[in-house]
């Protein structure tokens, strides 16, 4: 091959060739390559939000919650997602592409949102549908409006602690008014509870109010002309 006679040619100027030097000089510090290929990365500052999680290409991993709205960096791959604080790794994941979503480690977590993790979306909705049909329609609601599955998961506990305070009925019909009103929520809920809402026949219907008068508005009238201005 005309490689091989290259590095075997002697030199003109000095002693030995191309393939002398090599077996002299380069061989005996060679090293085995590594066993996994170079991956390349890149870098990203990253700020950890109030629920400890941080964005890197529209998709949401946690660190320790400890480290809620801190300052770190974020080195991602196509495979692997690591943060850093102060040059120190806290948290690895395995890369998604899932927009929007969020990977959580248990271990990120404090021990108040570690107890919600028996808790499934499926599982609050069938204990809600043993209150009634109006409840399970609010718990659906919430879990569905909420970000972060932990934050929907608080909410619907609390409801859940509202039946055992004021009885699953009042509840259930707290919820019927919940829905009529379009005010899903936890916080909805307790005012209706507290202020006995759930115990009215019907919602309060709101005073008519005049309209504004103002040279420039027409009223109705001039909508609507007499009739013999027609014939």
């Amino acid at each position: 091959m005309l490689l091989e006679r290259l590095n075997n040619r002697p030199f003109r100027k000095r002693e030995g060739t191309r393939a002398s030097l090599f077996a002299a000089l380069d061989q005996p510090i060679l090293q085995p390559l590594p066993a996994q290929p170079y991956i390349t990365a890149d870098w990203k500052t990253v700020r950890a939000s109030i629920d400890y999680h941080v964005e890197v290409d529209r998709h949401f991993y946690s660190v320790p919650y400890q480290l809620a709205g801190q300052q770190m960096e974020a080195r991602f791959t196509s495979h692997t997602v690591e943060i850093f604080e102060g040059g120190k790794r806290v948290a690895s994941h395995m890369r998604s592409f899932a927009l929007y979503l969020h990977t959580t480690t248990k271990e990120h977590m404090p021990k108040s949102h570690q107890a919600h993790l028996e808790w499934t979306p499926s599982r609050l909705i069938h204990w809600a549908e043993t209150v009634g049909e109006a409840t399970a329609m609010v718990i659906g609601t919430v879990l569905a409006t909420k970000r972060h599955p932990e934050i929907g998961y608080r909410a619907c506990l609390g409801i859940m602690r509202l039946g055992k305070t004021y009885s699953n009925e009042r509840l259930e019909a707290a919820s019927k008014r919940a829905l009529e009103l379009g005010a899903c929520s936890y916080q909805s809920l307790k005012s209706i509870l507290k202020r006995s809402l759930d115990r009215q026949t019907s919602l309060p219907l709101e005073p008519e109010r005049p309209g504004p008068r103002h040279e420039n508005i027409r009223g109705a009238q001039y909508f609507n002309p007499p009739t013999n201005l027609l014939q």
